[in-house]
């Protein structure tokens, strides 16, 4: 297979990185280069790799062995799994340096001198020495009035003008790059990319988001981090992301901020979103009150296993609130009817899927036998092997 000796960034990301004899280590998910101030082409510096675990390390470009059009193979399968955490005068490509505004003086292209073009990738080539250095930038023109998508061009880096961190830090960079490499991730991951970005990088992307996704990606950040984007932002927005969030996850976020600044908050969330939040900051967060769901997937005896089969997938439902159906007498809203029992989700499709639960909330027994006797309380709670007494006996 053809060694390739030079590529551009973006085409990167999402190549499995192997090792020697060919072994899975990980995803490329960004490159890490050294930002100069000076007119010396910036060094790359090693890959940003994402493991199986989600955890992102710093694999250096010496031990790339080479560049395939399907992987990166290392010279080595010992890697250091510490986590990626960036020095001073280090940037990612695609986290930091895509969308960020500069100029050229290409001779070729005299049309875009002294205007603001916009950086879309980077190339980075092998040179003889074994080191990575960026050879050129592909940049496009700024959008037009008119609605049309800029001209993109590529030119060599020794053109390209006012990329360093002074320009990094300013604010108004774009995110369309950076966004465009989470669809399809997951929150957890995208909480993980957010966790590596300079805290000016994260806000710009955290604004970008919509309320729905922010509050997903919210949920998997470490306190101190939820903490920090929620402060940084407007505080009608943050009311909008908490109102997207689970209450349990809302009111966790709320503890963490001082009194004054959670009670904001919730006068700006719609009273029907906060009620619930209000409920759980009474409970302390070590007790049983702080730590339960307030919106536990509830069902009545006469629902069917496919019925409550069918709900528990709601999108909307988290996964721990999704995967136990506890069965009670009317009403289903809190305060709920008599508890009858519980069923975990693996359990429901070992009953018949059209039986009702009714009868076997009073008898249990082996699913599959008595027909319409068999039905979601019958996977609440098994008896004895044989038994036939009532269910509530067990409960």
């Amino acid at each position: 297979m053809a060694t390739v000796t030079k590529a551009f960034v973006a085409r990167l990301a999402g190549l499995a990185v192997l090792g020697p004899d060919g072994e899975s280590i990980g995803r490329v998910r960004d490159v890490v280069v050294g930002v100069r101030s000076d007119s010396q082409r910036p060094r790359a510096l090693g890959l940003a790799v994402e493991l199986p675990t989600r955890k992102r390390i710093f694999v250096p470009m010496l031990r790339v062995n080479s560049l395939e059009p399907t992987a990166v193979v290392l010279n080595t399968g010992t890697v250091s799994l510490r986590r990626l955490n960036l020095r001073p005068g280090e940037a990612l490509v695609i986290g930091q340096i895509l969308d960020t505004r500069v100029r050229i003086d290409d001779p070729d292209l005299p049309d875009l001198r002294d205007s603001d073009v916009v950086v879309v990738d980077v190339e980075i080539e092998r040179t003889q020495t074994r080191d990575w250095l960026v050879g050129r930038v592909a940049v496009r023109t700024i959008r037009s009035r008119l609605g049309r998508r800029g001209e993109t061009h590529v030119v060599a880096w020794n053109y390209v003008h006012g990329l360093s961190h002074t320009t990094l830090s300013l604010p108004g960079q774009g995110v369309a790059q950076a966004i465009s490499q989470f669809d399809g991730m997951r929150a957890a991951d995208v909480a993980n990319v957010l966790r590596e970005l300079p805290d000016k990088r994260r806000q710009e992307i955290a604004a970008a988001l919509d309320d729905e996704r922010l509050a997903d990606v919210v949920q998997e950040l470490p306190a101190d981090d939820q903490t920090y984007l929620l402060t940084h932002m407007e505080v009608e927005r943050a009311a909008d992301v908490l109102e997207a969030m689970e209450p349990d996850d809302a009111a966790d976020v709320l503890g963490e901020l001082p009194e004054a600044d959670a009670e904001k908050l919730l006068q700006l969330m719609d009273p029907v979103e906060s009620e619930p939040v209000r409920r759980l900051l009474t409970h302390s967060p070590d007790t049983a009150g702080g730590l339960m769901t307030p919106e536990p997937l509830v069902v009545t005896a006469s629902t069917t296993v496919a019925e409550a089969l069918a709900r528990a997938r709601d999108p909307d439902l988290t996964p721990a609130s999704a995967r136990m159906v506890y069965v009670v007498r009317p009403p289903t809203s809190t305060p709920t009817g008599r508890y009858l029992g519980c069923a975990h989700l693996q359990a429901l499709p070992l009953s018949r899927m059209r039986t009702s639960a009714g009868p076997a909330a009073r008898t249990s027994g082996q699913p599959g036998r008595r027909g319409a006797r068999q039905g979601l309380a019958g996977a609440v709670a098994r008896g004895r092997s044989g038994d036939r007494h009532p269910l509530l006996r067990y409960l």
